[in-house]
């Protein structure tokens, strides 16, 4: 009776945890592409700068992390129930995880690296309702990658969500070619859409891959271990930018496109700033969602967040709301629903089964006394 109770408060903490990662997703995943493309839009050139600050901002992690350490210090040092006892040297560390998880996380920052690059360079060339195709694009990539890496399953609800969002990207890629900005080149406009796909699908691979690090750990997962997964991510994805900005003296040339920005010196540091912090509310969003729930859940969000940006860019930057774009927030919010209409059903099938199971135990132990 005690376990199950405590089975399910636990279900309950973790549905609060996965709408509150839910909300850090749709911030970033909202606010990261409006803030790049407004650094782009008044004068900003540096495409390595745009991605070294889609992660840059991890120290942000280290206030949660603090926290989690304290947490894991008093446990440590509570009166033992016998008079041995062990103090390991994970619950005394900030970071806690074990070199094999490290390395994966390291692995997995430099890709997270380059896709940033990838993305960055596509929103330099592109209009925000046309870079925003990345978010709903990337959700084939992530169900194929899904069913390949960590073997999802997919119901005719989820599949028909797959398809629906992808259709409504696709319906979007069909007006690209009046969307191009005054200044860029058809060329130009050419390889950052290409560049564009490019990044969509090695995230689409990417998120898998977190969820398989996720199953294969053999430290026990929590959230706290979730956050340091993505401090050591962020870091080695910030290192890669870095050295990319290093070689094409983007440090150097930082004050000096201050001083032209569109907006103002000040306005621009705020922009890189707010960009930083956007852009890791995005990553932190993610990778709590797949903690919470699965790859494929996360990369469905933010397929269906895409509409919410659209919309943002039309009334921020004037950018045209035609019906290519009514068509394609029809069909995204239609595989939105569907989507949690098949989790819905089937977690009332899961339910119905696990009632049944615990009847018939009962029953069997009912008959089996003496």
């Amino acid at each position: 009776m005690a376990e199950a109770k405590e089975e399910k408060t636990e279900r309950k903490m973790k549905k609060i945890l996965l709408i509150i990662n839910c909300l850090i997703l749709a911030l970033g995943n909202s606010g990261g592409p409006l803030i790049m493309r407004l650094y782009f839009i008044h004068g900003g050139k540096r495409v390595w700068l745009s991605s070294f600050l889609e992660t840059a901002g991890f120290p942000l992690m280290l206030l949660p992390l603090t926290v989690s350490y304290i947490k894991r210090r008093r446990i440590n040092h509570r009166p033992p129930p016998s008079t041995t006892t062990v103090i390991t040297t994970e619950k005394l560390n900030i970071i806690s995880m074990k070199p094999p998880l490290f390395f994966a996380a390291a692995f997995i920052g430099i890709l997270t690296g380059l896709d940033d690059y990838l993305y960055a360079f596509g929103v330099a060339r592109l209009p925000i309702s046309t870079s925003a195709l990345i978010i709903a694009s990337q959700l084939g990539f992530t169900a194929v990658f899904a069913f390949i890496l960590v073997k999802q399953k997919f119901t005719a609800f989820s599949v028909n969500a797959v398809v629906l969002l992808t259709v409504g990207a696709g319906v979007l890629a069909m007006h690209t070619s009046g969307d191009r900005p005054a200044g860029v080149s058809v060329r130009q406009y050419v390889i950052g859409f290409l560049t564009t796909v490019a990044a969509a699908a090695l995230y689409g691979f990417v998120l898998p891959l977190i969820e398989l690090v996720y199953k294969k750990t053999k430290q026990p997962l929590t959230y706290s271990l979730v956050m340091e997964i993505q401090f050591v991510m962020c870091l080695f994805a910030t290192l890669f930018c870095a050295v990319g900005m290093i070689v094409n003296n983007d440090f150097k040339v930082i004050p000096r496109e201050a001083r032209n920005f569109g907006l103002g010196e000040t306005t621009y540091y705020v922009v890189l700033v707010v960009s930083a912090i956007m852009w890791q509310a995005f990553f932190l969003g993610a990778i709590g969602v797949i903690f919470c729930a699965s790859s494929l859940f996360s990369g469905i969000l933010i397929a269906v967040l895409l509409p919410l940006t659209e919309v943002l860019a039309v009334i921020f930057y004037k950018e045209s709301f035609n019906a290519e774009k009514v068509v394609s927030l029809v069909l995204s919010l239609w595989g939105f629903v569907s989507y949690f209409y098949g989790e819905i059903k089937q977690a009332k099938k899961q339910k119905k089964k696990s009632v049944l199971e615990t009847e018939l135990g009962q029953t069997i132990d009912v008959v089996s006394a003496p």
